[in-house]
């Protein structure tokens, strides 16, 4: 069968319309109910997803619906779809592009050449220049420009060139290099880079500037601020620029203008979206942090989830079972928003991360054939790590009126600390789980003895759906197969719902006019603000004038 499906709305399918007739029937249940009627539950719900344990069982679902479910993405051809992306078909249509982030790990099954490039020769080749610079930065064999080794390494990025390396760095700080402190600015507000100088010694900071194109506005701003701080402080030294900084790039052209040596400049590809970057060069800072053999590890956790997504049944697939629990929600029981809420510390820039992934990738109102749809399409993800959530919005959760599915992300060992605190942070997120499902009714109330006029607000009406992922310990391979689950939970949804997941137009037009608006801002004369709406154009004489320019 052809991928992608064109031409073809999912809600005209008679399998969406025996799930939307299916989730009437579930609303007039509970879960404490399917539990009591069901005794094999959870076997047909978890599953052991290597290196994660996956519980699906507190969710709004009979076995039934895992089969309706799995009929729909046999009628999207989600099979088809899976293999096109990993044999490297033009599955993102509106660039014409490959899809072939599961090749960074051995991923995907390529037979040859990819668009005339051998991507796994390509692909180990930056791995190895990648390994080789790293050991060289981390041995303090490679130095600055007055000869002192690096206790600073500085990334310069924004999306998925900032998003992934900072997320993942810190998830994995237990596992770093601690003689080096990590630093990571995206935001072109001002204080974000002179915060880094204040805290940096030119003489000792490395600069990773990551651009595939080399011209991304808001990461060659702080480049060039970057570049400025240390011609000032060393720039009586020739190879200033050179020593200092390094480029994650595909623009040999400007990286040479920028000052950067291009033997210094590590290239990814096209069929490389910056979502689904962090396992490529664009992961050079956490190569730097963790070492090379610990990156591969890394690595090897992605691949594991890539090769349960290409062996495993459907029916037990567990990123494609994430995928489509997410289109239950969203389309049959009207859910918004996704929580995810991972029960570590290091995890606290993991929900971050995945607003971008999923909400890049399907934050979509036209199919891929270009028709409008006329479904829901992606949810809004967000989330907090651990106990911090429960005090602060679990409320809306348990007795708001809204229904918000939640991951609950878990770990049996402690990265370190008092380990009798891993006990009780376990404890925690495994009663949340089992409150949201199951809650507390006025009949029990009444036996706790709580009196009559107490009873409403303290009513707890459960039937609140969430995943449990559980892994021994938040290693690199467990991250790698983390971020790996929800790729392709993320692929999956936009399979069901024919748009690509691949492209991210909404974010240029903002690029756009923020390029036109800015010389308005700052030209010598007044300008004519004629051609603007009437607001933009009353904010720009304002923030003209307040800056003491003629308006």
């Amino acid at each position: 069968m052809p991928y992608p499906v064109v031409g073809v709305s999912p809600n005209q399918l008679p399998e969406w319309k025996a799930l939307a007739a299916h989730a009437k029937q579930l609303q007039q249940t509970n879960l404490g109910r399917l539990f009591a009627e069901d005794s094999d539950r959870l076997g047909w719900s978890t599953f052991e997803v290597r290196p994660l344990h996956i519980d699906l069982s507190k969710h709004l679902i009979q076995r039934e619906t895992l089969s309706l479910l799995e009929n729909l993405a046999k009628a999207r051809f989600l099979p088809e779809a899976i293999t096109a992306m990993l044999t490297g078909e033009h599955i993102n249509v509106s660039e014409d592009r490959a899809v072939l982030h599961t090749a960074l790990r051995n991923g995907a099954t390529l037979s040859g050449p990819i668009d005339g490039i051998e991507v796994e020769v390509e692909v180990e080749k930056v791995l190895t220049r990648m390994e080789q610079f790293a050991r060289s930065v981390r041995a303090n064999q490679r130095v600055g420009c007055t000869g002192k080794p690096f206790s600073a390494i500085v990334n310069i990025g924004i999306g998925g060139s900032d998003l992934g390396p900072a997320m993942v760095t810190k998830a994995l700080y237990d596992f770093s290099d601690k003689s080096r402190e990590m630093y990571f600015v995206s935001n072109i507000d001002p204080i974000a880079i002179e915060e880094v100088f204040q805290r940096c010694d030119p003489a000792t900071t490395l600069f990773v500037v990551v651009s595939k194109t080399f011209g991304t506005l808001e990461t060659l701003t702080n480049a060039k601020a970057a570049r400025q701080w240390i011609l000032q402080a060393l720039g009586d030294h020739e190879d200033a620029v050179a020593k200092h900084f390094v480029a994650v790039s595909t623009n040999d052209e400007l990286v040479t203008e920028f000052g950067i040596d291009t033997e210094n400049m590590f290239g990814f590809w096209d069929f490389i979206g910056g979502r689904y970057s962090v396992d490529s060069a664009v992961g050079l800072t956490i190569m730097l942090a963790i070492g090379p053999e610990r990156f591969r590890s890394f690595l090897r956790g992605f691949a594991s989830i890539d090769r349960h997504l290409r062996e495993t049944p459907l029916s037990e697939n567990g990123p494609v079972l994430l995928g489509l629990l997410a289109v239950w929600y969203r389309n049959f029981l009207g859910a918004q928003s996704q929580a995810i809420l991972p029960y570590s510390q290091r995890l606290s820039r993991f929900p971050a991360y995945l607003q971008q992934l999923t909400m890049e990738s399907n934050g979509k109102s036209v199919r891929i054939d270009g028709a409008t749809v006329d479904y829901d399409t992606g949810a809004v993800y967000w989330g907090e790590p651990g106990t911090d959530g429960q005090h602060a919005f679990y409320q809306l959760l348990h007795q708001g009126t809204v229904l918000i599915p939640a991951d609950f992300i878990l770990f049996a060992e402690p990265l370190g600390g008092p380990d009798a605190q891993q006990d009780l942070l376990f404890a925690n997120g495994i009663a949340q789980t089992r409150a949201l499902a199951f809650g507390r009714d006025d009949a029990e109330l009444e036996k706790r003895g709580v009196p009559a006029q107490l009873r409403p607000p303290k009513r707890m009406p459960g039937n609140r759906p969430t995943t449990t992922i559980l892994a021994q310990r938040l290693t690199p391979e467990v991250l790698g197969a983390l971020i790996a689950l929800y790729e392709h939970s993320v692929f999956t949804q936009g399979v069901i719902w024919g748009i690509d997941s691949f492209d991210q137009w909404g974010v240029e037009l903002g690029k756009e006019l923020a390029s036109e608006l800015a010389p308005i801002l700052t030209s010598a004369s007044a300008p004519a603000l004629d051609t603007l709406d009437v607001s933009t154009a009353d904010l720009v004489a304002r923030y003209r004038h307040m800056r003491g320019r003629p308006t």
